[in-house]
């Protein structure tokens, strides 16, 4: 295994590149400023903070969408800025390289992560493909490579990922299009006809961040800033929690119900260790409040809120890169076994 390996992440929310033996180089947002004639005007934490503020001449966007590759021209630009970043503060170089791809979407759409790299400007060698779920698993320190079975669930920002593994493979998976963008996407059409304000999308995360809770709690609130429906004014107004709930139950419902098709369908050897180990819940968007408590009511299983679950893929992909034995969790896409 090469000395010098990256591991890549891309999120649709972030994106994240991890160097064996260094840790994590690079956490931004997976986001991209182009102006006119595509030229790049900024990328990462820099392009979304010009998300919602743009010109007309500028579109910022999100190359991946639902965690697949929706753009893959500015999904490429994006990447290889990045790389001329890292290579010029020397910490580039390598020419080993692992991608986590979700499990449940089709081979052409696994493809485009790996066409990704191979066309960079990082030169790469070799590529090595990581289902997300079993990196989730090895972040969250589970071990994935016995009998005993594991579930996993990782709520991200446009999708949820329900997977059952065991002896280093995904025995069941489901990805559905429910995630933390749902949620901010309701809450803001909630503030707009509940209180006639008109939001941004950074504003309903901000909501969902604060006031969000899975189990109907005791009633806060918090000051936002809009427009108002009727005037056109930019106006201030006080959201409450209630408001929220009642937003974001109905998204909720449907990922619990996600889980509870994929137990259904769970052996029966391996729903008993499930019931032994309980659920894992990771991914940026399982820090909603009380989640644990409602999916475990929902469920009757105990429930684990895995550490730093925003970033439980790239740790476990190094992980993989730095432990020899883990080395089978990696496998290389092979051009004859992909046609369009």
């Amino acid at each position: 295994m090469s000395r010098k390996a990256y591991g890549i992440d891309f999120g649709t929310s972030m994106i994240k590149i991890y160097r064996k033996g260094q840790g994590v180089l690079l956490d931004e947002k997976n986001v991209i400023a182009v102006a006119d004639r595509k030229k790049v005007i900024a990328v990462g934490n820099e392009a979304y903070e010009m998300f919602e503020k743009a010109p007309v001449n500028i579109t910022v966007s999100y190359p991946v969408k639902c965690g697949v590759v929706a753009d893959i021209e500015n999904m490429q630009a994006l990447l290889d800025t990045f790389i001329g970043q890292l290579n010029s503060r020397q910490l580039f170089g390598g020419r080993e390289f692992y991608v986590a791809v979700p499990n449940d979407i089709t081979e052409v759409e696994k493809r485009a992560f790996y066409d990704l790299i191979a066309n960079s400007n990082a030169k790469a060698k070799r590529i090595w493909i990581v289902e997300k779920p079993i990196a989730d698993a090895t972040g969250a320190e589970l071990d994935v490579t016995t009998a005993q079975g594991v579930m996993i669930v990782d709520i991200g920002a446009e999708t949820t990922e329900i997977s059952i593994l065991s002896l280093g493979g995904i025995v069941l998976s489901k990805l559905i299009p429910v995630g933390g963008s749902k949620l901010d996407e309701t809450i803001k059409l909630t503030v707009k006809k509940k209180y006639g304000l008109v939001i941004g999308d950074k504003t309903a995360e901000g909501i969902k961040k604060q006031l969000a809770c899975a189990v109907l709690s005791p009633t806060e609130s918090m000051k936002v800033y809009g427009r108002d429906v009727v005037s056109g004014l930019p106006t201030e107004m006080e959201v409450d929690s209630d408001m929220v709930f009642d937003s974001i139950t109905e998204h909720l419902t449907t990922i619990i119900d996600a889980i509870k098709v994929i137990l259904e369908r769970t052996p029966p050897e391996i729903s008993a260790d499930i019931i032994d180990s309980g659920i894992y819940i990771t991914g940026g968007s399982s820090q909603i409040r009380r989640l644990d408590e409602l999916i475990s009511g929902e469920t009757g299983l105990r429930v684990n809120l895995v550490k730093d679950p925003e970033n439980s893929v790239v740790n476990g992909m190094g992980k993989i890169m730095e432990d020899p034995s883990l080395s089978e969790l990696a496998f290389s896409l092979k051009q004859a076994n992909y046609s369009a």
